[in-house]
């Protein structure tokens, strides 16, 4: 099925829910009366108040009834605060009340293990001497999907395409053919009817033109419940109606659709996924090639400055903070490419930054960060720039995951260059191979070279093809500037990381393959 353009894409919203255990009694007579209220940190750093629960009187256990909808956004860190008080008076500050605790997280730390429990601290990060808090989280949306199975019989015209009019999703489009059978396709249910079996949905079938102006052939209206009465032994059949020729004599329609399959089923999205427990393993290659320059240098993109930073230390930290939070064991394989190595001082284009080729893993985004920082006056940066050795290390691991009968491990690529591509032709094999897999390449640019290799790599026009003809089977590679996003890490966060949901998702939903721990299903809204 052909993509549709201009799909219009829904955010994902994430439901809250909070309670406690075990809570100080600062009252005198009676127990404390909890409230719970949720702060967002805003880009400025300021917290501000998004929500509060209920009072629960006289209750140290509380578990709050009222709950909090928010906003989930893989490619930002959405840091959250969770602040209890003990309200002793009428007014609405809760700065004259009790305060009994308070926890600080992210919103990804939540949703990666579904559920977190925590011991409340003081504003000093103190310990508060009694009491947890629990959040859990569970995704509000409607993931169905439509899948369809579609015949037309004597239509009008020869070059067809069917319309769903309630979203103008062009499906496909069946050359020189009365009778044609389309594809299997599918499509959301909150695209086709707002998520209601019973809302009106109307088709139209076009003969297909290629300057754009299709020729309406016909129209019908239906519901999705009676379009789910078709089977392939007894289709659903429906007259397209073309309005301007009702006046013809003996007109009866310009041919009939046939609805052979109309099945509703789930399809996961990108949080069923991560709160079922798949894991996100990350890993970073890092471009040690000559054209950064010297590193003594303050002209060289790897010069650490004053403040500790350089724009490979921005990358690392903008996605690392947020990858971090989707990988337990926080883990993170670091390789460099395009130096000569000690002792022996050979080019390698996959060396691991900590030398230490059996163990390759840095502990957090801290630990790579210290890693890079150790192994930069070590190294003699040198040359060519090669991408293919590291995609086909890490395809090496996304192919074993291939095993799986759930969707367990996904595996993603960062890497941080600087400079054009010298194996482009083996860099496009290796891209197309790893389209097959569970795995997806992140290519942040640093400093000013002309990056259109990068940008022809990250087929968003069209699927990437080999040398040798293959074609990949979906685009996983996102390439960024760094020079775009100057000062403001925060967006390039976002846009390196805005595609990365839909691939995991729906990589997994092609394969069919569902989260490991079914039991963390997810709420469907009506």
């Amino acid at each position: 099925m052909a993509s549709a353009s201009g799909a219009t894409h829904f955010a994902t919203k994430v439901e809250l829910t909070i309670s406690c255990e075990n809570l100080m009694d600062m009252d005198v007579f009676s127990k404390s009366d909890p409230l719970c209220a949720m702060y967002i940190r805003s880009s400025g750093s300021q917290w501000y108040e998004f929500g509060r629960t209920e009072m629960i009187l006289n209750c140290l256990n509380p578990k709050f009834a009222k709950k909090f909808v928010i906003d989930y956004y893989f490619e930002m860190v959405q840091s959250l605060k969770f602040c209890v008080y003990d309200i002793d008076n009428d007014t609405y500050d809760l700065g004259d009340d009790d305060f009994l605790g308070e926890l600080e997280c992210t919103l990804g730390q939540i949703v990666s293990s579904k559920q977190i429990t925590r011991g409340l601290l003081l504003k000093d990060k103190r310990p508060a001497g009694r009491g947890t808090i629990t959040i859990c989280a569970e995704e509000i949306t409607d993931t169905r999907v439509a899948e369809f199975e579609v015949s037309g019989r004597r239509l009008d015209k020869k070059v067809l395409e069917v319309i769903f009019d309630l979203s103008f999703l062009i499906l496909q489009v069946v050359y020189n053919n009365l009778n044609p059978t389309w594809r299997p396709f599918r499509i959301s249910l909150r695209s086709l009817c707002g998520g209601d079996v019973e809302n009106p949905i109307k088709v139209d079938c076009y003969d297909h033109r290629v300057n754009g102006s299709h020729d309406l052939i016909g129209t019908f209206k239906s519901t999705l419940a009676e379009l789910q009465t078709g089977t392939h032994i007894s289709p659903a059949e429906f007259e397209c109606i073309n309005a301007n020729k009702l006046k013809k004599k003996n007109y009866k329609n310009s041919g009939v659709l046939c609805i052979k399959r109309c099945q509703v089923v789930k399809e996961y999205s990108f949080l069923d996924y991560i709160m079922g427990g798949c894991q996100i393993n990350f890993t970073i290659a890092i471009d040690f090639t000559g054209s950064n320059g010297d590193p003594k240098s303050p002209h060289s993109l790897h010069y650490i400055n004053p403040e500790g930073y350089n724009e490979y230390l921005t990358a690392i930290w903008a996605v690392g903070n947020v990858i971090q939070d989707y990988d337990s064991n926080k883990m993170f394989p670091v390789f460099g490419f395009g130096a000569q190595v000690p002792p022996s001082w050979q080019v390698s284009h996959e060396f691991p930054i900590n030398f230490n080729p059996a163990n390759p893993f840095c502990s957090g985004i801290e630990g790579v960060v210290q890693a890079y920082q150790q192994c930069l006056p070590l190294l003699k940066l040198w040359g060519p720039t090669n991408f293919s050795p590291v995609i086909r290390h890490v395809a090496c691991f996304a192919r074993q995951a291939l095993q799986q009968s759930r969707a367990s491990q996904y595996y993603v690529l960062l890497i941080i260059t600087d400079g054009v591509i010298t194996d482009m032709d083996q860099t496009c094999s290796a891209i197309v191979e790893a389209s097959r897999l569970p795995m997806s390449i992140i290519i942040v640019g640093v400093g000013g070279e002309d990056f259109s290799a990068m940008e022809f790599l990250d087929s968003d026009d069209k699927l990437l093809r080999s040398p040798n003809g293959d074609v990949a089977s979906r685009d996983i590679v996102q390439f960024v500037p760094f020079r775009d996003f100057q000062g403001n890490s925060m967006a390039l966060t976002q846009s390196v990381l805005a595609e990365l949901p839909d691939q995991v998702a729906s990589y997994f939903n092609s394969y069919k393959l569902k989260p490991p721990n079914m039991s963390s299903e997810t709420k469907q809204s009506k």
